[in-house]
C-alpha cells in the first residue's frame, strides 16, 4: 500500500458502499478545504460550500450507496509539476519502484489506484495529469475532450487546456469514472485503424512495446506523420504558463516563502511568455486543422504517454524532457494511456488519441489492447 499521509491530503471516509474513489484535492469537494496541493492555499483555504460540478454524478452516486470517497489526493503545488514531488505535503511513493517518480501532477489520484486504495481516482489534465502518473505507476488515465466534463469548482490552473478525467487500474474501471463523471457514459465500437504517430526521442524499449501491444491487438496501423509536433509544444507552454501567471502570480509575489521555489518559477516565468500567447492561440488553429487531418487517415493515432522510463525520484526534474502528452492539450482531443507490457524496468505506456468527443472510441480500443495484452503489463 502506498504511505498514506502522502497519497492523500485529506482521508476522508464519504459513503459506506460501492466504488472507491479518491478526489484530486485540486477539486471542491463539500466541507472539506480544497488546497490545491500549496501551503498558501492551504493556510486560507475554508471548507468547500459546495461539490465542483464534476462530482454531480459521484455524489449521485454515493447517495444510492454506489460509490464511496476515501479520500482527496495528494498532487504536484498549484498542478504545474509532472513528478508528483509535493515539498509541503510528501511525495506519493510509487508503487511499482518507490525509488522512481510516481509522476504529477495527479500523483496522489494513480498512486491510490495502483496501490489499491481506490479503485478510481477524479484528476485534472492540463499538460500531462492525468496521463503521465499512469504512465509512472503502471494505471489507465484518460484526459477528456476539453469542456467535455466541466471545470467550475477546479483550482485552475490554464482554463484554456484544463480537463477533467478518470485514472483506474484497467479500462473498465476508466469506464467507471467516466459514469461517475458523466452518467450514462457508455463505450462505444472500437477502431479498426490506427495512426502510428513516431514521436522524437522515445527509447526503443518502449516503441517496441508500442508496435507490439498495436500488432497483437489486430488492427489495421498506417504511418501518420505530425509535422507540427514541436511547435505545438511551445505554443502550448506558452498558453498554459501565461495563463498560470495571472492565475497564481499575484499570491506568489505576496507569499513567496509558502510556494516552493520550483513552482513559483515555472508560473512566474509565464509572465514573459504572454508577449507570445497571441501567437501561440494563432498557431493552435493550425495544430487542430493538422490533427483533423490525421484522424481522416485514421480513427485513433498511437504513441507513447513518456518518452522513457519514469526517472529517479533526485532526478525528478527530468520528467519534463520525456512527456508526450501537451501537445494534445493544445487540440483538446481525448488521449487515452494504459500500461502495455515491455522487457524493461516498468511496463511502457500507450497513448491512444481520438477526435474530439472520441472517448468512447478511445476506451473500446483501449479495452481490445488489453484483452490482447492483459491488463496488468
Amino acid at each position: 500500500m502506498g504511505d498514506a499521509m502522502s497519497t492523500f491530503i485529506d482521508p476522508v471516509a464519504i459513503g459506506t458502499t460501492g466504488t472507491t474513489v479518491a478526489v484530486k484535492d485540486l477539486i471542491d469537494l463539500a466541507g472539506l478545504p480544497t488546497t490545491a496541493g500549496c501551503r498558501a492555499i492551504e493556510r486560507a483555504a475554508a471548507p468547500a460550500a459546495a461539490d465542483a460540478p464534476c462530482l454531480a454524478g459521484l455524489r449521485a452516486a454515493i447517495d444510492a450507496g454506489e460509490a464511496r470517497i476515501v479520500g482527496k489526493a495528494n498532487l504536484d503545488e498549484l498542478a504545474v509539476g509532472a513528478s508528483g514531488v509535493n515539498v509541503w505535503f510528501g511525495t506519493p511513493r510509487n508503487p511499482l519502484d518507490p525509488a522512481r517518480i510516481p509522476g504529477g501532477s495527479s500523483s496522489g489520484s494513480a498512486v491510490a489506484v495502483a496501490s489499491g486504495e481506490a479503485e478510481v481516482a477524479i484528476g485534472t489534465d492540463t499538460g500531462g495529469s492525468v496521463r503521465i502518473p499512469s504512465a509512472c505507476c503502471g494505471t489507465v488515465g484518460l484526459k477528456t475532450t476539453i469542456g467535455r466534463v466541466p471545470t467550475a469548482g477546479v483550482v485552475p490552473l490554464s482554463q484554456s487546456l484544463d480537463t477533467v478525467g478518470p485514472i483506474a487500474r484497467d479500462v473498465a474501471g476508466a469506464v467507471r469514472g467516466m459514469e461517475l463523471l458523466e452518467p450514462g457514459f457508455a463505450s462505444g465500437a472500437p477502431a479498426r485503424t490506427i495512426g502510428r504517430v513516431r514521436v522524437p526521442g522515445v527509447d526503443p524499449t518502449i516503441d517496441a512495446a508500442i508496435d507490439r501491444a498495436l500488432g497483437e491487438a489486430g488492427f489495421e496501423v498506417v504511418e501518420v506523420e505530425l509535422p507540427s509536433w514541436d511547435s505545438a509544444l511551445e505554443a502550448a507552454i506558452r498558453i498554459g504558463l501565461s495563463e498560470a501567471a495571472r492565475n497564481h502570480g499575484a499570491m506568489i509575489d505576496r507569499e513567496p516563502e509558502l510556494v516552493w521555489e520550483l513552482s513559483a518559477k515555472a508560473i512566474l516565468s509565464g509572465r514573459e511568455l504572454e508577449a507570445h500567447e497571441a501567437q501561440a492561440r494563432y498557431f493552435q488553429r493550425t495544430w487542430e486543422a493538422e490533427l483533423r487531418a490525421a484522424f481522416a487517415q485514421a480513427e485513433l493515432l498511437a504513441f507513447p504517454t513518456l518518452a522513457a522510463f519514469a526517472p529517479a525520484l533526485e532526478d525528478h526534474e527530468t520528467i519534463a524532457s520525456i512527456c508526450r502528452t501537451m501537445e494534445l492539450n493544445l487540440a483538446g482531443v481525448p488521449a487515452l494511456s494504459q500500461p502495455v507490457a515491455t522487457p524493461g524496468p516498468l511496463p511502457a505506456s500507450l497513448q491512444l488519441v481520438g477526435p474530439l468527443g472520441g472517448e468512447e472510441t478511445l476506451v473500446a480500443t483501449g479495452a481490445v489492447v488489453e484483452a490482447a495484452a492483459g491488463p496488468d503489463a
